[in-house]
Formats: structure tokens, C-alpha cells, sequence
């Protein structure tokens, strides 16, 4: 039997997320953004301004992954979602993702202003819930991919492409210096799971580095 998200259709699924994420912080105000594929070469992801905890499922544009051309709103008035550039990226990238959600964690934020200057990834804790990503060593040292923040998002996303072109990350995940981390996965439901995993992982290594002050 399929999962419950992965049973809905992907725009209501995708509010469903966000109000979830809304709810547990991750997703205030209008932050945030969160997308799935309709098929191997368009995907739904949020429209820009929206109130993460009151997405209906006409809140969504279809997006072209070859181009990033808008080929469907549902509402005239919506715009895509800033991090759009991210998501085609991800997409380009691995054709195996179905879905990317991207929050903004408080802990996330600590863990990576925390970070050198010049880290290009987060040393993730090896803990029993990395297994969550499929990392089954013992003692795993796996880093979660650390970038830049910009004021102009594309230019993240050019910064992302050009790094996993050279090299697959460990994870399915990223994280964006003061902004928040990003995940996709096979389905909807593997993408909510891994956000869920990647939140504690990093809330275990800030609360960690604050015992340690």
C-alpha cells in the first residue's frame, strides 16, 4: 500500500506538507517552497507570496524542468516561487527526484552561521537516524552540502548544478548559509521523511555544540 501522501494528488499532498511545516515552524509566514513532478519533464511547485499554512491546491504553477518556462497557472495572478531556479536544477540533475522540499529550520540556521567562513559542507552526526538516508556504515562521516546564500537565487542554483555535476552528494539534501536546507527524495513521501530526518540531525548537532559551548 502506497503512503498517504503519495496517495493524494500532488498539489493537495504538497499543501498538506505545508501546512504541516507550517505548523512546526519550518515554514513561517509566506517562507519556503515545495514542488513535485507531474511527470518526467514539468513539476508543481508553490506560488510566490503565498501563506505556507493555507496552500489550497490552487496555489501551484507547472513548471517546465528543461527551460523553466511556466506552462500552467491555475490562478492568473501567480507567480513562481523565487527558489524555482533550485528546484529545475534538482530535477535536471537527478531525473530519479519526484519530489523537493525546501524550509527554514532555526537549528539549520545556527548549525551553518556556525560553520567556517570557507565550509563547503556540514559534518553530519553519525547517529542511528542518518540511516534514514539510506547510510548504513558504521560510524558513517557524511557532510551535508553547505552553499552561499545570494541575493540572486539563480545564482545559488548555478552554484549548486556546477558542484553536483562534478560529484553526487551523500545525501539528498543541501543547505543554504541563513536561509534553510533543501530535500528531495523518490516520492513525496520519501522527500517529507528525509526533511523530517535532516531537521533532527541538525537540531542534535546544534543543541550538541551548545552543551559543548
Amino acid at each position: 500500500m502506497a503512503n498517504i501522501l503519495d496517495d493524494l494528488p500532488p498539489r493537495a499532498a504538497l499543501a498538506e506538507i505545508a501546512r504541516d511545516f507550517h505548523a512546526r515552524g519550518w515554514m513561517a509566514g509566506t517562507a519556503g517552497n515545495l514542488s513535485a513532478r507531474a511527470d518526467d519533464e514539468h513539476f508543481w511547485i508553490t506560488a510566490s507570496g503565498k501563506p505556507k499554512g493555507r496552500l489550497d491546491e490552487l496555489d501551484f504553477l507547472l513548471v517546465r524542468v528543461k527551460d523553466g518556462e511556466v506552462v500552467e497557472r491555475v490562478r492568473p495572478e501567480n507567480k513562481p516561487s523565487a527558489e524555482t531556479a533550485i528546484h529545475r536544477v534538482l530535477y535536471a540533475r537527478f531525473p530519479e527526484a519526484r519530489a523537493c522540499l525546501h524550509g527554514h529550520i532555526v537549528e539549520a540556521a545556527l548549525v551553518a552561521e556556525r560553520a567556517k567562513k570557507d565550509a563547503t559542507g556540514l559534518r553530519l552526526p553519525a547517529i542511528e537516524m542518518i540511516k534514514g538516508f539510506d547510510i548504513w556504515q558504521q560510524n558513517p562521516k557524511v557532510d551535508l552540502p553547505l552553499f552561499a546564500n545570494h541575493l540572486d537565487v539563480a545564482k545559488i542554483a548555478a552554484d549548486i548544478d556546477k558542484r553536483f555535476k562534478k560529484s553526487k552528494p551523500a545525501v539528498t539534501a543541501l543547505m543554504v548559509r541563513a536561509h534553510g536546507p533543501t530535500v528531495w527524495g523518490a516520492s513525496l513521501q520519501d522527500a517529507y521523511n528525509r526533511f523530517e530526518i535532516l531537521e533532527y540531525l541538525l537540531r542534535y548537532l546544534a543543541q550538541a555544540r551548545a552543551r559543548r559551548g
